[in-house]
């Protein structure tokens, strides 16, 4: 009556470029977008904080707004107002603004 139909075994697949190249476009869109611009920033960051000087204005990741005091290897002291003045670590020190910006508020 009937017959019974057999299916075919498939063939086994072979992973070629075509089935990662997905995957390879993400990782080069993520390189582009995340990790290059956060290496640039990082490499800038580094390059303010070897530059700074006694009398330079700053503004730390805190908030706080002062001018350098004194430089040590791994702290700086930070004048945020007359004759009071505070320690905070270097790698806190998140901008450097043009002088005369705390007169100016």
């Amino acid at each position: 009556m009937i017959s019974l139909a057999h299916a075919q075994t498939a063939a086994p697949a072979t992973p070629g470029f075509a089935d990662f190249l997905p995957l390879i476009i993400i990782f080069i869109l993520f390189w582009f977008m995340l990790i290059r611009p956060q290496m640039k920033r990082a490499k800038e960051q580094k390059k303010m904080l070897g530059e700074l000087a006694k009398g330079d204005e700053v503004v730390t990741a805190s908030g706080q707004l002062g001018k350098i005091a004194k430089i040590g290897e791994q702290y700086v002291s930070l004048e945020i107002a007359d004759g009071v003045i505070t320690h905070v670590q270097k790698q806190s020190i998140q901008t450097l603004l043009p002088k005369g910006t705390i007169k100016g508020l």
